[in-house]
């Protein structure tokens, strides 16, 4: 199983405050890999540092065997990384198509009406909706619509922050049906998520962040039965 990212020994900074006091993980290709933890506990912060969007003091981050730590973001995109962010941060003005259309931005105009076909399979619910404004679906829908916009990209590593936010128990659920088809269907994911009982059932491999660094890994099942992961997170 080939490394698709690698981060070792991060450290990120806001100021004076110290949030990623040296994280070091990896995601496998083919895997789910989730980070979990509570409000504050680097989740994002971690993400958005892996994605060329913050920057790190110190530490070393290697995408599909390339170090790409000082890497731009929107270079990463190219080299076949995409990030759905927390909140969705869809284009509320723009149609459905649009707006995937919009996440194909690196790819040759040729391939992208094969994406769009390929994205409208996954989701029957956005080629109902491809001449809607964005801006007028419900908060599931957007969520569809943020995930279909990063695989526009076809990437090698879609990474997903916050997914299930705001949603109804309902259309999480649907959600992370989603997110275990896309894994089956070959794409790797690295997962950021408050609802550790979802996150850890779709889950590979897990690692659990507290204040900045990671205290607990292991695969989703043996951390879906860890008695202190399930005390902390679980709620039991």
């Amino acid at each position: 199983m080939s490394n698709v990212l690698k981060v070792e020994d991060l450290h990120v900074y806001y100021g004076s405050i110290h949030a990623i006091k040296g994280v070091s993980f990896e995601v496998n290709e083919g895997e789910i890999v989730t980070l979990i933890g509570a409000n504050g506990a680097g989740k994002s912060t971690t993400l958005n540092t892996v994605a060329g969007l913050l920057k790190s003091s110190s530490g070393h981050i290697e995408f599909m065997g390339e170090d790409i730590t000082s890497v731009h973001a929107h270079k990463l995109v190219g080299k076949g990384m995409s990030l759905c962010p927390e909140g969705r941060r869809i284009f509320q003005e723009l149609t459905v198509k649009e707006n995937l259309e919009m996440g194909a931005y690196t790819r040759p105009g040729t391939e992208i009406a094969d994406s769009l076909e390929m994205v409208y399979e996954q989701f029957p619910r956005l080629k109902e909706r491809y001449k809607q404004i964005a801006g007028t679906l419900s908060g599931g829908e957007q969520q569809m619509l943020a995930m279909g916009r990063s695989l526009m990209s076809k990437p090698s590593l879609m990474m997903l922050d916050e997914p299930s936010m705001g949603l109804a128990p309902i259309l999480v659920e649907q959600i992370f049906e989603i997110i275990s088809e896309l894994n089956k269907n070959g794409t790797t994911i690295l997962l950021v998520e408050q609802n550790a009982q979802m996150a850890l059932s779709v889950a590979s491999r897990a690692y659990v962040l507290e204040t900045g660094r990671i205290v607990t890994t292991g695969t989703g099942e043996k951390l879906l039965k860890d008695d202190a992961v399930r005390k902390a997170y679980l709620g039991g």
